[in-house]
């Protein structure tokens, strides 16, 4: 796809002239040429000083206000350029590349709104242009405008036919909105048009869009594939062992945990997975020891429930109860600790206790169906 920020832009021939305009106007465009090919060679220093030099020549000239701008974005210093494309866009209005390069600064600054409004300014003189559509599609997508995004990326497809930057901006569209099937749709396309070299990102997001739809099987081909491509992909690692915890094969899932804790040892949540699988697993000693080591790192809610867990399993009702009320402190809308508290509660004896917690999460204003059933059973 052709990129306005890695073209060099159509700059004049230097004329057969002599006079001091002519010769002026030479210099310029000798300048600016030799500038914008330093540009492309990622020869920074050199292209700003060839830049400048237009300057002192012509204070307001275009080439070098946007040479200046693109360079500075190329250090990723986006103020800095969003200052040069302004300057430009103030003595040339509608200058296509100034326009260009300070929409994609703006996304760079998560201005989305900026970003669109400019977009859209330089939409009004290239209406057709793909690179930009596609754009302004996924900044629509940043700022969960759903319908706009859309029809901007089919807009995209009615022109090219399988567009990669719109199939994969509408897959992460649909799946953002938790729409699984049509994520599914076009990432599953997206596949079909690369199957020969197809991005890892694009097997993933696919087990992904699986592992959502509970559909665990078939996302385990999927990231078993991305994982054939690279061994230490966290996201396939993470899909797998996801997968196998809905497919309660838990001697599986553990396995995938600690190849990304071999990776990243100190990793908060996969300690509270890993820990989760090992309680499943009836391996009581290898969960607290993962519990504990998330605890070191920083109090966890799912390290401490996971605990408390443990001891309601083992009998020790008063210990986990004690340990899911303060829970209930720090996480007061969570109505998992409601019921383990109460369950706690009525095998500590102390039925009337168990209703006043379930009460107590309703006062909340949530209402939960667990909570309902749960509080009618007890009441009965």
């Amino acid at each position: 796809m052709a990129d306005l920020l890695n073209e060099i832009p159509p700059i004049p021939e230097p004329t057969a002239g002599e006079t001091e305009e002519e010769k002026r106007f030479n210099e310029i465009a000798e300048l600016s040429k030799n500038g914008y090919l330093l540009l492309k060679d990622n020869r920074v220093d050199e292209a700003e000083n060839a830049f400048r030099k237009i300057l002192d020549l012509e204070k307001d000239n275009n080439y070098a206000l946007v040479g200046l701008g693109d360079a500075a974005r190329k250090r990723n210093k986006f103020r800095e350029a969003v200052d040069y494309y302004t300057n430009c866009l103030s003595f040339h209005p509608g200058n296509n590349y100034a326009l260009f390069g300070l929409a994609d600064c703006y996304k760079a600054l998560n201005q989305y709104n900026k970003a669109i409004e400019i977009w859209e300014q330089y939409l009004q003189h290239d209406d057709r242009n793909i690179t930009v559509l596609t754009r302004v599609a996924d900044a629509y997508r940043k700022i969960r405008n759903f319908k706009q995004s859309k029809i901007l990326y089919l807009r995209v497809l009615d022109m090219e036919e399988n567009n990669p930057y719109a199939l994969i901006g509408l897959g992460h569209l649909h799946y953002d909105f938790k729409e699984y099937r049509d994520a599914l749709y076009y990432w599953q396309k997206m596949l079909a048009v690369n199957e020969s070299s197809v991005d890892i990102r694009v097997l993933t997001s696919i087990g992904n869009c699986h592992r959502k739809l509970k559909t665990f099987e078939q996302g385990v081909y999927y990231f078993q594939r991305a994982l054939s491509m690279d061994e230490n992909n966290f996201y396939a690692l993470f899909g797998l062992a996801d997968c196998y915890r809905g497919m309660n094969q838990q001697f599986r899932s553990v396995e995938y945990w600690n190849k990304i804790l071999d990776k990243d040892p100190n990793n908060k949540v996969i300690l509270t997975r890993a820990g989760d699988a090992y309680r499943n697993m009836g391996d009581y000693e290898q969960s607290q020891i993962y519990y504990q080591r998330a605890l070191d790192i920083e109090f966890d809610v799912y390290a401490v429930l996971g605990l408390a867990l443990i001891s309601k399993i083992q009998g020790k009702y008063a210990e986990a109860a004690k340990s899911l009320s303060r829970l209930i402190q720090s996480d007061p809308k969570n109505y998992r600790l409601y019921l383990e508290l109460s369950e706690c509660q009525v095998n500590l004896g102390d039925r009337q206790a168990a209703i006043a917690t379930l009460q107590e999460f309703q006062k909340i204003g949530i209402r939960n169906p667990l909570i309902s059933e749960t509080l009618d059973r007890l009441k009965a």
